[in-house]
């Protein structure tokens, strides 16, 4: 009993000097307060700004008053791809081309341009061998062998040390679809 009174009077002891700073802090003449405030209270009131007027909303119609117009809400990168699936077999593509182009899911890396993609390094297990990717973006993607980059469908072939082979399926000179052979370089940094 007698340690928790000793305790309690040395924590007021302790107390006692802040307490006396903080009392010193409070003034006692608060008349400058009173004459701001009266001050205040003095002055006219204003006006408020009236809310502005509100206009009925208008309805577009986009179809009926421009039919011959592009739709806006139609992706210019999905117009180009349904271009490339709409082929016909009889200028140069073969079924697995045609299966290439029409029937998979486009990955990431098929939306830039072959050139503006860097080769920056490979990783390897004993299973796998991948390439590493930076694209113009600054992202960087592992690919293997079977995927693809580039916008003409360009299928990774083989993957070496010092490049990527892919497989590109482009139309010619005449309009016919071929495949043709295109590789992207390692980079080093030097």
């Amino acid at each position: 009993m007698r340690m928790k009174n000793l305790k309690r009077m040395a924590a007021s002891c302790q107390l006692l000097p802040v307490l006396l700073l903080l009392g010193g802090c409070v003034a006692s003449d608060i008349s400058d307060l009173y004459q701001w405030t009266d001050e205040v209270l003095a002055r006219p009131g204003g006006r408020i700004k009236p809310l502005p007027e509100i206009r009925p909303y208008e309805a577009y119609t986009y179809k009926s008053s421009a039919e011959d117009m592009r739709d806006p809400f139609q992706s210019f990168y999905q117009q180009r791809r349904d271009d490339v699936a709409e082929v016909d077999q009889d200028f140069g593509l073969t079924k697995d081309m045609e299966r290439e182009i029409k029937n998979r899911n486009r990955e990431e890396l098929e939306q830039f341009e072959l050139d503006s993609l860097r080769m920056v390094g490979i990783m390897e297990n004993d299973e796998n061998h991948w390439g590493i990717i930076n694209d113009p973006d600054g992202m960087v993607h592992r690919v293997k062998v079977g995927n693809y980059m580039g916008r003409n469908i360009g299928k990774i072939v083989n993957i070496f040390e010092d490049r990527i082979e892919l497989r590109e399926i482009v139309k010619n000179s005449q309009g016919r679809w071929e495949e043709r052979k295109a590789a992207l370089a390692l980079i080093e940094d030097g």
